[in-house]
């Protein structure tokens, strides 16, 4: 029984990388082309770079399965990581028509975590996003410092898109690993997202109103000055 429960946890580990593996080619492919179209661009190589340096990273990890390396936790300011994965989407976004609405209202942005790791969050949720909307629809991405007296304060993160919504039966198991409503998804998107969330000492809920819209929120603890 330990054999087979460190079999699945090993298939479930190796699937999650690939997913972020697969993720990460995706961007680099778009830039590569338009690279290839603009001839040379320096700044589009940097972020091309950037990228294979995050797929380096997961592959290594991928290596040292038997002793995965911990989270790097340090200051993050979520608004250059959310700008970040924005700016790789952007290409998506633009073929689809699709508005984009940055709405940052928190004064401060620094939580304390694993940029990589949050980068992958933000990542997952823009993209299952946009693939939901049609032409036309509008992405709207807000940051606000979180209401009531914490210590330490909760910075909001709240992802909106004007897609097809998600119907309350398939909403309670959003965030189940292997579970997918896409044809060729692996239903770990999501699964990834909530454990990274948690290891940061975070929450991510969804609200969504089937046929109009959805609305992923995530909370994180804000880093003290």
């Amino acid at each position: 029984m330990q054999r087979l429960d460190r079999l699945a946890n090993l298939g479930m580990l190796s699937a999650g990388m690939a997913h972020e593996i697969k993720n990460g080619l995706v961007a680099i492919k778009t830039f590569v082309d338009l690279l290839l179209e603009k001839n040379q661009n320096a700044e589009m190589g940097e972020v091309v770079r950037n990228e294979l340096i995050r797929i380096d990273a997961l592959a290594t990890q991928m290596m040292r399965i038997a002793a995965p390396q911990q989270a790097t936790h340090q200051p993050v300011r979520v608004h250059e990581v959310l700008d970040q994965a924005l700016r790789l989407l952007q290409p998506l976004i633009s073929t689809k028509l699709i508005a984009l609405k940055r709405n940052y209202r928190a004064d401060a942005d620094t939580v304390q975590g694993d940029g990589g790791q949050l980068q992958q969050v933000f990542m997952n949720l823009l993209l299952n996003a946009v693939e939901s909307m049609g032409p036309n629809g509008l992405l709207t991405v807000t940051t606000e410092r979180g209401a009531g007296d914490v210590d330490p304060p909760f910075l909001i993160i709240q992802i909106r898109d004007t897609g097809m919504g998600i119907t309350p039966e398939i909403t309670e198991r959003l965030f189940e690993p292997f579970f997918t409503t896409k044809k060729n998804g692996t239903g770990l998107g999501l699964a990834i997202s909530h454990r990274i969330m948690t290891e940061h000492r975070g929450t991510i809920h969804v609200e969504s109103v089937p046929g109009k819209s959805s609305l992923f929120s995530l909370s994180l603890p804000m880093r003290h000055s």
